[in-house]
């Protein structure tokens, strides 16, 4: 409960702040000035001027004590004041001017304290004002100017009335915007009258040009009718003329169109003739021809299947015997190019042995090695239990002594090694390549030459 008190007791307070500051706080409007005046209501000295018994604010707000000091307001915005003076000019020709002046309350603050001191609970009363001010200055004004000068000059009549009024105007604190001489009228009707010369000028050159109109639309009238009439001249002649030209050529016509049946009868006859020369001659040329064509044919098919089949005996004999001739040729190289070919081998063979003894010796025991192992480890073949010691080399020398003590392992080697010897390209001097006395000889069978197939040859 005491929160909600203090709530609202604040809220209260708020408001009665907010009421109490809209009663004392003022705002000039752009176009309004505040005029205050009471306790403390003074302003400070303008343009030499001392202080005024009240307070000017334009444009902002300022605080007012009610009670003590009272706000009033001056409206700044322009008026328009409507003018309508009967006077005389100084021709003594009665007139009457209607007019509008379109004025305002002065924006600086004498002007507004002019003002404030004569209008502020009387602004109503200031068209009034206006009025009876511009009236008395137009009639001095336009008593010293003429008829004529009033309407050919009425920015003379309206500048030198402000110019007057303007001292005045700034006593009251106010300036014009505008003033404008809208209408001058007199009931003597001068003013008509002072127009009528140049009205009757006007006319009277209106009605010389009018003349001169008339008669130059007559003169074009008759030059018209006259164009007419040769242009209709012309006309009748050109169209008799395109009459003559048209009876011409409807007799060009009529002799064409005979001159065209004259035709078509004769070319009628000729399609006539030509009709019985294409039905009936000339079917009958073109059986004769067709059955001379045929027989033509028939001769000329019979000796080109007779040429034919003789070009086709000769060219198959022809192709028989090339075919036999190929074939040998073919054979002939082959058992020349097998014939060189092996004695280059044989050749390069000796070349190699010559060269290289011990690498083909050494080839050539490669190559039979599993014979010879064999015929070494005979000398094995009556032993039950062997006993070989330190171990793998152990095995190695036994099998070296075994190969040399060996007489079938050995001699093997050895009869190789004197077949290469004594090949027609071995060693020179007959001698064995690695200085060993050759053993027992082996025969060696040289590969059987193969048989040439006689088909091939």
């Amino acid at each position: 409960m005491p929160v909600v008190a203090i709530a609202i007791a604040a809220v209260v307070a708020v408001i009665v702040l907010i009421i109490i500051f809209k009663m004392v706080w003022r705002v000039a409007e752009p176009n309004e000035a505040l005029i205050i005046s009471g306790l403390g209501a003074r302003s400070k000295p303008i343009d030499g001027i001392d202080s005024l018994g009240f307070k000017i604010v334009t444009g902002k707000g300022t605080s007012v004590l009610p009670g003590f000091q009272v706000s009033r307001r001056l409206r700044l915005d322009s008026r328009a004041g409507h003018l309508e003076v009967n006077c005389v000019t100084q021709q003594g020709i009665p007139v009457k001017v209607r007019g509008v002046v379109i004025y305002k309350v002065g924006d600086d603050f004498v002007s507004i304290a002019n003002a404030a001191r004569r209008f502020l609970e009387q602004q109503d009363s200031m068209d009034d004002a206006i009025h009876e001010l511009f009236t008395g200055h137009l009639r001095s004004i336009i008593g010293n100017l003429t008829v004529e000068d009033l309407i050919l000059n009425r920015e003379r009549l309206t500048s030198e009335t402000r110019s007057s009024a303007a001292d005045e105007m700034s006593k009251l604190g106010l300036v014009v915007d505008s003033l404008q001489i809208q209408e001058i009228d007199d009931e003597t009707g001068y003013i008509t009258n002072l127009g009528r010369p140049h009205a009757a000028k006007v006319a009277a050159s209106a009605r010389i040009a009018e003349a001169e109109r008339d008669q130059e639309a007559t003169q074009r009238e008759q030059e018209t009718e006259r164009q007419k009439a040769s242009v209709i001249r012309e006309t009748e002649m050109k169209k008799a003329e395109y009459d003559g030209q048209v009876k011409q050529a409807e007799q060009l016509a009529r002799q064409e169109v005979i001159q065209r049946e004259t035709r078509n009868a004769e070319l009628e006859a000729e399609r006539t003739e030509r009709r019985l020369e294409s039905e009936v001659r000339k079917p009958a040329d073109a059986k004769a021809y067709e059955q001379v064509k045929l027989a033509e044919a028939e001769r000329e098919e019979r000796i080109s299947y007779a040429q034919a089949a003789a070009t086709e005996v000769q060219l198959k004999a022809q192709r028989e015997s090339e075919a036999i001739r190929l074939m040998g040729e073919a054979q002939a190289d082959a058992t020349r190019l097998k014939g060189l070919a092996e004695a280059d081998a044989i050749k390069a063979r000796g070349q190699a042995l010559a060269e290289n003894t011990e690498a083909i010796i050494a080839q050539q025991l490669a190559e039979n090695w599993p014979e010879i192992v064999e015929a070494g480890a005979g000398v094995f073949g009556n032993v039950d239990n062997m006993i070989v010691l330190n171990g793998a080399q152990g095995v190695e020398e036994m099998l070296a002594k075994a190969l040399t003590l060996g007489g079938t392992g050995l001699g093997l080697a050895r009869s190789l090694l004197a077949g290469q010897a004594g090949s027609p390209n071995g060693a020179p001097n007959g001698k064995p390549a690695n200085g060993l006395a050759p053993a027992e000889s082996v025969p060696v069978t040289a590969p059987a030459k193969p048989e040439t197939d006689p088909d091939n040859d």
